[in-house]
């Protein structure tokens, strides 16, 4: 083997040099994207863990809606039932008195 000169060792070093800066650089640049995933994905739970509330909120505010409405068609229904109780009440009254029965 021949040894090199210092203009070989030089050109050698500095492309060398050079290789470790763009190996830096690409490293740098990695540890950034990981950062910004590992970031990402916190997020992307954070929201989960959102939407997963707002459902269980939405399906508790559906329950709510459904007992309101049918508490209107409950009281709907009952009112009804006394107007058609007091209508017959006073058709039989009508009746009785119309017949002497009082």
């Amino acid at each position: 083997m021949d040894p090199i000169d210092r203009r070989e060792y030089e050109e050698f070093k500095n492309r060398m040099e050079d290789e470790h800066r763009r190996m830096n650089n690409r490293l740098k640049t990695a540890e950034e994207t990981s950062k910004q995933i590992h970031q990402l994905t916190i997020s992307v739970e954070k929201l989960a863990l959102s939407v997963q509330q707002i459902v269980l909120a939405q399906k508790e505010h559906a329950e709510q809606i459904e007992q309101l409405e049918s508490r209107d068609g409950e009281k709907w229904r009952a009112v009804t039932g006394h107007v058609v109780t007091a209508v017959v009440g006073i058709i039989i009254g009508f009746i009785f008195t119309q017949i002497g029965v009082s």
